[in-house]
């Protein structure tokens, strides 16, 4: 831990950190990594006696940064007070601006911690495990360990600490999984929607501050009262919202000859503030708009906007109302971003030297993993800016850097999250050895978070790719971490792990299954034979080549998340971020397909069968996301550590049923919900199916789905503004369970809101010469 110790009020940036040497090897659950930055990440299996034992901390004292009293709050902390000392959970709830923040530091840092000790952390865009990591860690000296999902609530036990948790906009679920992770813990939480009920705790809604609240504020911030019957048109105008408020006395004291503005335009107050900021400050607004909604350290702000004190120009920033402090640096405040849209003579920050800058601190060895991990968020954002400025190989390049450190922090939640973004990227820009590496990586955290079956194709994928590269150590390493992959409950005596409630079956994983962190889907089925269907040490026959019968691969649509929960943005970034100067040398291989997806690869050799009954890979899909099909694959590896480097496996496959066919189940379109908003709804496919969407809040919604045997599922679509994407796997037909790929698909609203297109995209297959045979685009209309 950073600090966990002495209250000294002040602020030490990201004070959550991991223990013990960041640069060697990590540990989760059974498993030992060492993450490997050029050939892929190493995996070996811990045995009895050999795993950390982690050390409860004998104070547990992790407070928020020091603030000023909040004002007519004390009703407020009445009822955390009481609900905490009732022994129940609670959640304070209510919009953007409304002062929640500042009472859950309030209250982290005056009200009776009780027990154990408190502490205090940001969830926001946080991945509820990485949230249980980071709990741990706060009352463990843990040594670099990451324990596994069923180990973390016996070590947490009897841990009777009151956990504040900020932003923490998550579903009940979501909310559950975090409290499970400490069980003997109270917890606080902040959010925007109502959540918490029934046994799990009580809700709590803030509102707007009272007249004389508001008044008290405005004296305190303008050095004098003001007129009482403007005070009260301004609180009434406002709904006693202190942000807006804030702002309203910002323009005041910016320009005291105009004094308070009207009434009626306290809501539009931030062009006649960005008119009267000197221009280091607006340089620096402009960088934090750029970043979206990730928070920045401002040593990083002032490197990159030129500003000399940028810690207290920021200060500045925050006390207009234009930025909101964080625990570990600053944020853009809600609306901002939409507004410095719309402003003209802005320049475009470069692209290429964000991504750059960035790209080179990540991966210093002195970078602590902690702080990069802290910065996720802006790192996510670049990938995403690049990838929509038509960069990928800067995507590959921010996240091929940040990658290992990600690793290392344990935050295996936001760690695959870059990873996803990394892959594709590194596809279009035809960067070969990145997309091994991200590939590779990919497997070593299925492995680490219990995905089995995910695990075994992409490590047998990743193997390929570095072998076709040449790479022997990364092939090896891939081949090694094949060994672990996690068994399927009940595994024999010959598992490692075998009976051992802490098994790599178990680590971050759900009871009972192995589903990846945030997976749309279940793992049945025990893992396949990668060389079922060959002769040991025969080479299998060659596939023939035939015509592409599907649609051709569309382009990744945009920023995504595949298999995380997304939590709310600025409700002002539907529309994007600020515009960046994408720089001229943009990546030639954009936009195309990897070889061997969306075309026939080099690497296999067509080849006709007997009766042409060799066929390429094809992925077929099925409803929007659900079942997708891959024409049953045997892919033979010789494992002898002579093989050429040059040798390509060789891949079989039986000529597959294409079909594309509706949900058979749809999700009850007569249950009790509100009128429809983004997806939510009924849709009519121009493909003859329907489809229906429920509303599961945070940008996610569900759909009712089938798996590749057609049992019934539920697919999670996420995103903000007009676009959603779910990634699922690709299962083969036979057998029916065995997933060989992965396909995501996007969905973008028109601009009517009853209209919207859908497209597919493989993003990761077993082999490269397979192709999606039915990916298609089509149209859905809202029908309710």
């Amino acid at each position: 831990m950073a600090d966990t110790g002495e209250d000294d009020g002040t602020r030490t940036g990201n004070r959550v950190d991991i223990d013990g040497d960041a640069t060697g090897p990590v540990i989760a659950g059974n498993y030992n990594v060492v993450v490997d930055a050029q050939h892929g990440s190493t995996v070996t299996v811990l045995m009895d006696g050999q795993r950390p034992r982690p050390r409860r901390r004998d104070r547990i004292r992790l407070l928020p940064r020091r603030q000023g009293t909040p004002l007519g709050r004390d009703a407020d902390l009445a009822a955390i007070a009481a609900a905490l000392h009732a022994g129940e959970s609670v959640q304070l709830w209510g919009p953007p601006g409304v002062g929640k923040s500042a009472l859950l530091r309030y209250a982290a840092r005056t009200l009776d911690a009780g027990g154990d000790g408190v502490v205090f952390l940001d969830a926001a865009r946080r991945e509820p495990e990485d949230l249980a990591q980071d709990i741990f860690e706060a009352c463990h000296s843990t040594g670099g360990y990451a324990p596994s999902r069923g180990e973390l609530p016996q070590l947490m036990e009897g841990v009777e600490a009151t956990v504040y948790v900020d932003n923490a906009d998550y579903t009940a679920e979501q909310l559950r999984t975090v409290m499970d992770a400490a069980p003997d813990a109270l917890f606080v939480f902040a959010g925007r929607e109502e959540v918490l009920q029934g046994t799990d705790g009580r809700a709590h809604r803030v509102e707007g501050i009272t007249r004389d609240a508001a008044a008290e504020l405005l004296t305190r911030e303008l050095g004098g009262p003001g007129d009482p019957d403007l005070v009260t048109a301004l609180w009434e105008a406002a709904a006693g919202t202190p942000l807006l408020l804030l702002r309203a006395t910002a323009v005041a004291r910016l320009d005291p000859a105009a004094g308070l503005p009207r009434p009626g335009a306290v809501r539009e107050l931030l062009h006649p503030l960005f008119d009267r900021l000197d221009e280091p400050s607006l340089r620096a607004l402009h960088l934090l708009g750029t970043f979206r909604d990730a928070e920045l350290d401002p040593e990083h702000i002032g490197a990159l906007s030129g500003t000399p004190d940028a810690a207290a120009l920021c200060a500045g920033l925050a006390g207009l109302g234009l930025a909101e402090e964080t625990e570990l640096g600053y944020r853009v405040a809600d609306g901002v971003v939409a507004a410095l849209r719309e402003r003209q003579g802005l320049r475009p920050y470069a692209l290429e030297r964000l991504c750059g800058y960035f790209a080179d601190w990540a991966a210093r060895p002195e970078t602590p993993a902690a702080q990069v991990a802290g910065h996720a968020r802006a790192l996510e954002v670049l990938a995403e800016l690049a990838e929509q400025s038509g960069r990928a190989d800067l995507a590959v390049r921010v996240v091929r850097a940040a990658s290992p450190a990600l690793a290392r922090s344990l935050r295996f939640g936001v760690w695959g999250r870059l990873l996803d973004q990394g892959l594709p990227a590194a596809q279009r820009a035809g960067d070969r050895q990145a997309e091994a590496y991200f590939t590779h990586e990919r497997g070593v955290r299925a492995v680490l978070t219990g995905n089995r079956v995910l695990a075994a194709v992409l490590l047998a994928e990743a193997g390929i790719l570095w072998r076709q590269l040449g790479d022997t150590q990364g092939a090896d390493a891939a081949a090694n971490a094949q060994q672990y992959v996690p068994q399927e409950p009940g595994a024999g005596a010959g598992s490692p792990d075998a009976g051992s409630p802490d098994g790599p079956g178990e680590v971050n994983a759900p009871e009972g299954g192995g589903s990846d962190i945030g997976s749309s889907s279940t793992d049945p089925t025990p893992l396949q034979d990668p060389t079922a269907g060959t002769v040991p040490g025969t080479p299998a026959p060659e596939p023939a080549l035939t015509p592409e019968t599907g649609a051709s691969m569309p382009t990744d649509p945009g920023p995504t998340a595949p298999d995380m929960p997304t939590v709310p943005s600025d409700p002002g970034m539907s529309g994007g971020g600020m515009p960046v100067d994408p720089g001229t040398a943009a990546s030639p291989a954009t936009g195309v397909p990897p070889t061997g997806i969306g075309e026939a690869g080099g690497a296999v050799a067509a080849s006709a069968g007997a009766g042409g009954a060799g066929a390429a890979i094809a992925l077929k899909v099925a409803a929007v996301i659900a079942a997708v099909v891959i024409g049953a694959v045997a892919v033979e590896q010789n494992r002898s550590s002579s093989e050429s480097a040059s040798d390509t496996p060789a891949v079989s496959a039986p000529t597959p049923t294409v079909e594309f066919t509706a949900p058979t189940d749809p999700v009850d379109a007569t249950t009790d919900e509100p009128e429809p908003t983004g997806l939510a709804g009924t849709w009519n496919g121009s493909d003859g199916g329907t489809y229906v969407f429920t509303d599961a809040g945070l940008g996610t919604y569900t759909m009712a789905d089938e798996d590749g045997c057609g049992n019934p599922t539920s697919t999670e679509f996420t995103g903000s503004g007009d676009t959603y994407s779910a990634t699922a796997p690709g299962y083969a037909r036979e057998p029916c369970d065995l997933v060989l790929g992965q396909i995501r698909t996007t969905i973008t609203l028109g601009e009517d809101g009853d209209t919207a297109e859908v497209t597919q995209e493989v993003v990761s297959v077993v082999d490269r010469s397979a192709r999606c045979t039915t990916c298609q685009s089509f149209t859905l209309t809202r029908a309710s």
